[in-house]
């Protein structure tokens, strides 16, 4: 059934859209255009509900393929237009041919009735073929686009019949779905690249290893990506060509069911990546010319075509639309997945894939002709689908042209999404890191950048996701700290300190400032030093890149132990301040000069120094609510691998002179590259704040379902060692120097190594006068001497100043070294 026809669908009926236009009020000039795709996705869901019911049709996985039937026998049914004859082969047979029978609209049926005592007729993980005799006098041997297993044999795939015994079956697996989170703070994760060995991971070996560092890290959602089956691994899933088979490559489908249950009981949330934009061109295990025609699934003209070897779906026709809404509901109720991200959104929406869409002027950009609204009418009924049947799913929207709507509800003329991915935040960060010196980073460019989001639309905000993690991008982490050696035993570089600094604050104002959520990449959370490079061709197969160093962040001689140890804390802070379900932030000050941003939200107060060189004393700042206010999260603390010149026990009270346009301010004490985070004790009492400590290292921020588990002991032993740190060392008292008591001071430090992007190749500035802007006895026994200085001149202009964009321009390919630790 066609349903690109758009007779009078401009003059649909929109329940809600006086609501999408008064929070957008440039979405009425489009009226006509919102109205059209709201009116085809109406006219599809009415013809769904009219010849099959939207139920019944979006759970076809249970009649389509080769299904149990209740009487032990297996019935078979596929959708195959360009069919002469149709034949089933396998174990089961002796490969002898099983006739189909048509039944009409290219639909094709057979029966085998079960075995004399009752048992299946085709054995657990026989191996089947469809056999295909086309019009045009073909004859293709095809897998079934909805085999729920299949396995990699040498350069292609095998279709296994999956039907294991009742003791093989995950008896953990339980219907019982978690409530919908209120907020997510997302664990991005790949489960192929989830050990430290050069080879592809397991499910087991994440459920065993992987989970249960999410959940002591205080992620409560994780982010499964290339689930489903893809021929290349180096794809990153984007290549589908079995969209109903979980990946035999890293273990059965029994494997993730216990590993989407175990994350369940310690109330983790489980989410996927879906790729319905596309799938693989591949012919003999995928979609692409299924019944020997161009037309099956995608489109006839070749126009979908896409550079990375994929096709695009065609979504006028009725059995496309039953098998990806039927894909979506075979993974919520057979594997009790909570949610989906939606892969390349952008590329659906559009007919025209233009790169700089989000740059230009208007809305005009968005509609008219150049909109695919048969796409949008599926993303529609997909978000409709899902929220109806289950009303705990969360569906992620990753769009890079900030169409507007997409979290809107579909009644308002949205797409109903819950959230979208702020993607062009970590850009703008590595902009900045590479293009400008610190001493010249703007402070307003800053919070726009963070601003530059649709009004009332629920943003994800990252500063790195798996995009900025790949062969052709640098991390921010490698970006800042290069190869610099990260021993806790030696003295620690210019280069490495300010990375550390820096790296803590960009992810905290990314987590804090505006977002509805947050994500992150696995291994982000400690500064991973690598990026990620699948096995291909090109680097013949190596491994030494797929693949992630937990161990490096679990070392007490490292310093990745800091940057984990903030990612646990600023997770901590979230889970007891909820800022993520809170109003976006209250910006009290934005002080280029100063380099200083402070903002409130949550009932907490950030304060945010990016200053290289600069620490302030007694610097006031406005606040809104009068009290006393309390440190409860400092980049600078020595566990985070700062330099301990903020007293954590210290008492910050109000006083009645006006800053900022408030009535109350506070004097405060801002060191260096430095985030500070204060929150009012009338608010939240200190012995709340002590109870909640308390309950974090006895339970490991695991929650109940968690108590269960023995390894919630790795957050109390950092807790304890924390608490231990502390009594031992003290924090370091400020300075007799900085009591100046004045209002505002500035206190120019000797100059920090000013270091500029190595894309600009400009000479650093370098002052042999740092022994001490640092406060505290200790720091001066560390001073920078002069030999150290010539070493790390040598390193600057050595590999890590090395340009990964100029590199690529020459033809340069990045070695694959072992990093120095």
């Amino acid at each position: 059934m066609d349903f690109s026809t758009c007779d009078n669908l401009q003059q649909c009926d929109v329940p809600c859209i006086e609501s999408l236009f008064a929070n957008d009020p440039q979405l009425r000039s489009y009226e006509k255009d919102i109205r059209l795709r709201y009116g085809l996705f109406e006219k599809t869901l009415m013809a769904i509900e009219r010849e099959e019911g939207f139920d019944r049709f979006s759970r076809s996985y249970e009649d389509y393929g080769v299904v149990l039937t209740h009487d032990g026998g297996v019935k078979c049914r596929e959708w195959i237009p360009n069919a002469r004859a149709v034949y089933l082969k396998g174990d089961f047979s002796n490969w002898e041919r099983v006739n189909y029978k048509e039944v009409g609209y290219g639909q094709w049926e057979i029966y085998i009735p079960p075995n004399h005592d009752g048992s299946c007729p085709i054995p657990h993980l026989s191996e089947l073929k469809i056999e295909i005799e086309t019009r045009d006098n073909q004859v293709l041997e095809r897998i079934s686009p909805w085999a729920n297993y299949v396995t990699q044999w040498e350069f292609s795939f095998k279709w296994l019949f999956w039907n294991p015994q009742s003791n093989e079956i995950c008896k953990r697996f339980v219907a019982n779905r978690l409530p919908k989170p209120d907020r997510l703070r997302i664990y991005e994760a790949h489960i192929g690249i989830s050990s430290d060995r050069c080879q592809v991971s397991s499910f087991r070996h994440f459920t065993s290893e992987v989970l249960p560092r999410i959940r002591d890290l205080g992620y409560n959602c994780v982010l499964l990506m290339a689930i489903m089956e893809h021929p290349c691994y180096s794809s990153v899933g984007c290549q589908v060509t079995n969209f109903f088979a979980p990946s035999s490559r890293y273990g059965t489908p029994e494997d993730l069911r216990e590993l989407i249950s175990v994350a369940h009981e310690m109330g983790i949330y489980v989410m996927m990546d879906v790729m319905h934009s596309e799938a693989s061109r591949n012919s003999s295990e995928g979609l692409n010319r299924f019944d020997g025609t161009d037309d099956c699934f995608f489109r006839s003209d070749r126009s979908d075509c896409h550079a990375n070897d994929t096709r695009k779906f065609d979504f006028t026709k009725w059995e496309v639309l039953r098998f990806l809404l039927s894909n979506l509901r075979h993974y919520v109720d057979n594997f009790d997945f909570d949610g989906f991200r939606f892969r390349d959104v952008t590329s659906m929406i559009y007919h025209d894939q233009s790169s700089d869409r989000r740059y230009a002027s208007g809305y005009k950009q968005y509609f008219g002709m150049h909109m695919d609204i048969e796409a949008m009418a599926y993303l529609m009924l997909a978000n409709k689908m899902l929220h109806q049947f289950y009303p705990q799913i969360i569906t992620i929207a990753e769009e890079h042209s900030e169409y507007p709507g997409l979290t809107h509800l579909v009644r308002e003329g949205g797409f109903g999404f819950d959230y979208r991915l702020s993607m062009h935040i970590p850009s703008k960060w590595m902009q900045l890191l590479n293009e400008r010196r610190d001493e010249d980073w703007n402070m307003n460019d800053i919070c726009e950048m963070f601003l530059e989001c649709r009004r009332g639309e629920k943003y994800i905000t990252f500063s790195e996701n798996y995009e900025q993690n790949t062969d052709d991008q640098w991390t921010i982490a490698r970006q800042l700290m290069g190869d610099e050696c990260m021993l806790d035993g030696q003295e620690m570089s210019l280069k490495l300190d300010r990375g550390i600094s820096l790296y803590k604050m960009v992810r905290l104002f990314t987590s804090a400032f505006s977002g509805q959520a947050f994500l992150n990449f696995m291994g982000n959370e400690f500064g991973h030093p690598d990026w990620v490079e699948f096995p291909s061709v090109q680097n013949f197969d190596n491994y030494h890149l797929a693949r992630r160093q937990f161990q490096l962040a679990d070392n007490p001689q490292l310093r990745f132990k800091f940057l984990n140890n903030f990612d646990m804390e600023m997770n901590r802070l979230e889970e007891r301040f909820a800022w993520l379900n809170s109003s976006p932030a209250f910006l009290t000050r934005q002080h280029n000069d100063d380099k200083v941003i402070i903002f409130e939200r949550a009932g907490l107060l950030f304060m945010f120094n990016f200053h290289p060189t600069r620490s302030y004393p007694d610097y006031r700042i406005g606040v809104r609510t009068p009290g006393k206010y309390n440190i409860v999260l400092d980049s600078d603390d020595k566990m985070f691998g700062g330099h301990g010149r903020n007293q954590a026990s210290t008492d910050f009270c109000t006083q009645q002179q006006a800053c900022d346009n408030m009535k109350c301010s506070l004097m405060v004490y801002l060191p260096s590259r430095c985030v500070v985070v204060m929150a009012n004790e009338t608010i939240y009492s200190k012995q709340n704040w002590l109870n909640a400590n308390r309950v974090y290292n006895e339970y490991g921020n695991c929650g109940e379902r968690g108590r269960n588990f023995n390894d919630a002991r790795r957050g109390s032993e950092w807790h304890r060692h924390r608490s231990h740190s502390r009594g031992r060392q003290g924090f370091r008292q400020t300075s007799p120097g900085f009591e100046a008591r004045f209002s505002g001071m500035c206190v120019t430090e000797p100059s920090y190594r000013r270091e500029t992007s190595p894309y600009k190749g400009r000479s650093l500035n370098r002052s042999q006068n740092r022994s001490d802007y640092r406060d505290g006895s200790d720091y001066s026994s560390r001073m920078y001497r002069g030999e150290n200085m010539g070493k790390q001149m040598k390193s600057d202009f050595g590999r890590s100043s090395r340009s990964p964009v100029r590199s690529r321009s020459i033809g340069f390919k990045k070695s694959v070294s072992p990093t120095r630790y």
